[in-house]
């Protein structure tokens, strides 16, 4: 087995790599090497702005994610996490950086800033019209509580015992992980018909009618987020 120490040495890293390309640095003395000169990025929190970016803790940013996607999650950073984004991630100076800070203490809405740095992201991933899109569907979603008429269906095969919410957010690729789902569900960011449901135990039968443990019931509107989600029995 070759010790991950010898590994990073032929690697990089970011910070939290330093500990072991230092003590690459040693072995390669051992060898009758030159030290190689350690080099390390700074790590990128994730979405939860708390821990690094990973996929397995779901608060990441795909960079082959779809457009809409790509733009919800920027715009879903805290405003403070947004400048550790502008710094890291985007292309524009440090001095045109320090000026929308400034911007911002005079009075600017860090909204429409936020929103400069996801079109920037997507539209470096995707192009300036689907830049364009998202923020339009953005602000049809979350500004003016509508929903896109050109939102594409999806199909989510249901047992007969049903699928709980979580699952099918999952599923229909609303959300990356069952534990992110469930997250947005406590924060009550989900709705299904304008009602926010904050119930994780939700479950939803084929044909597309929510089952609630309290027993209220639910149909789901054709124009419904949610009900983009064509269930079907296996």
């Amino acid at each position: 087995m070759t010790p991950w120490p010898c590994v990073r040495t032929w690697s990089s890293g970011g910070t939290d790599q330093k500990f072991n390309l230092l003590v690459g640095r040693h072995l390669q003395e051992a060898y009758g090497q030159e030290s190689q000169v350690v080099l390390t990025m700074p790590l990128l929190e994730g979405t939860d702005g708390v821990n690094k970016m990973s996929k397995s803790l779901g608060n990441y940013i795909g960079i082959a994610e779809e457009a809409g996607s790509m733009f919800g999650k920027v715009m879903s950073i805290s405003d403070e996490l947004m400048w550790r984004y502008f710094e890291l991630l985007s292309f524009r100076p440090l001095a045109d950086i320090a000026a929308l800070r400034q911007a911002i203490a005079e009075g600017r809405n860090p909204r429409d800033v936020k929103f400069e740095l996801a079109r920037e992201l997507v539209a470096r991933f995707h192009d300036v019209a689907a830049a364009d899109a998202a923020q339009r569907d953005f602000i049809a979603r979350v500004s003016e509580k509508s929903v896109p008429a050109d939102l594409p269906p999806k199909v989510v095969h249901v047992e007969s015992g049903g699928i709980r919410l979580a699952n099918l957010l999952k599923e229909g690729g609303l959300a990356p992980s069952t534990s992110e789902a469930n997250r947005k569900i406590d924060e009550g960011a989900v709705r299904v018909d304008g009602n926010r449901i904050t119930d994780r135990a939700a479950t939803f039968q084929a044909g597309g009618r929510p089952r609630f443990p309290a027993g209220i019931e639910a149909l789901c509107a054709p124009q419904a987020r949610a009900k983009v989600m064509k269930n079907k029995m296996n």
